[in-house]
């Protein structure tokens, strides 16, 4: 039996599962025959879709439940047209808040059922189809912001891309580049030009991950980029501690994403979604969002420099 036939045989055993959520394996949609030429995957695509608003509880799925935890406030969040992005946009206007969704212009029809349901939540979604590797672009964002919103008082820097290699001589210079400059020049880029618009009170939130804490031998360049956010975290929430500017992040374990689909090809995707977590499947984003709305919310005033793990119970060290 060939992989994809073994994906989609699994995906069939877990549709049936109590709680809602598929078990194992996904089933390829949108996959090129080489996804290292490729650095977006359409969330619209994916099968089954993400869950971005549902939350598991031992009697199934429930909506998030918001409580103007927000209200006011102004956020951008990179990377929020999919996946974990999403939820975070979501969650946020629901708490409140205006967002500005900032993404690539491949990803365009994503961003706008982003922005309907911003909208629908009664707040405004200023989307901003530009890329982040490229400097001049964060000060482009910043600046459409503040003329839209009038102020800034959340960063998600969020986006990034991710694309698994077995050996270190197959990681070429390009992919490299690529993951450099998104990742790691992107989140510094965002960061440094938001930074003189926040005050007191206000939040910058970084995406890392899990595979700098346990070394996962096939995202080399990938966990660099994720290393060196968990360093910019660290040092920079010293630096604005004094200004009452809070500096965390959050380190997502397996999640159905995007990123998943397009930076592996059917094998390597097996392999990462077959491994268990503790509690027998991979994530969801709406599992993630609510921590991205507490560490910006007055709930977590007395928090950073810290990294939330939300992996499905396993334990990191670090």
């Amino acid at each position: 039996m060939n992989i994809i036939n073994t994906i989609n045989k699994l995906v069939t055993q877990s549709e049936s599962s109590s709680d809602g959520y598929p078990r194992v394996l996904y089933p390829i949609s949108q996959r090129p025959s080489d996804p290292k030429d490729y650095s977006v995957g359409l969330e619209s695509k994916m099968h089954p879709l993400p869950e971005y608003i549902k939350q598991e509880t031992e009697g199934g799925l429930v909506h998030y439940k918001s409580a103007n935890k927000l209200l006011g406030k102004k956020a951008i969040i990179t990377g929020g047209d999919s996946g974990i992005g999403r939820s975070v946009a979501v969650m946020y206007a629901m708490e409140g808040a205006d967002v500005a969704i900032v993404y690539l212009p491949q990803e365009e029809s994503d961003a706008q059922i982003v922005k309907q349901l911003v909208e629908s939540y009664g707040r405004k979604c200023l989307c901003l189809p530009l890329d982040i590797s490229i400097e001049e672009n964060c000060k482009k964002i910043i600046d459409m912001t503040l003329n839209e919103f009038g102020s800034i008082n959340i960063l998600v820097n969020n986006a990034s891309v991710s694309y698994m290699q077995p050996s270190i001589d197959q990681v070429t210079t390009v992919q490299f580049d690529k993951t450099m400059k998104t990742n790691m020049y992107g989140t510094f880029f965002m960061t440094r030009a938001a930074v003189p618009h926040l005050h007191k009170g206000d939040s910058i939130i970084t995406t890392i991950s899990g595979i700098p804490y346990i070394g996962l031998p096939g995202f080399l360049d990938y966990g660099m980029t994720k290393a060196a956010q968990l360093g910019l975290t660290r040092s920079l929430s010293n630096q604005l501690a004094p200004k009452g500017i809070r500096v965390n992040a959050v380190a997502p374990g397996p999640i159905w994403t995007p990123i998943q689909e397009m930076g592996m090809n059917e094998a390597e995707l097996a392999g990462l979604l077959a491994t268990s977590t503790p509690m027998g499947r991979i994530g969801q984003p709406a599992e993630l969002g609510p921590a991205y709305v507490f560490l910006a919310c007055s709930d977590g005033s007395f928090i950073t420099g810290q990294t939330i793990h939300i992996n499905g119970g396993m334990v990191l060290n670090g």
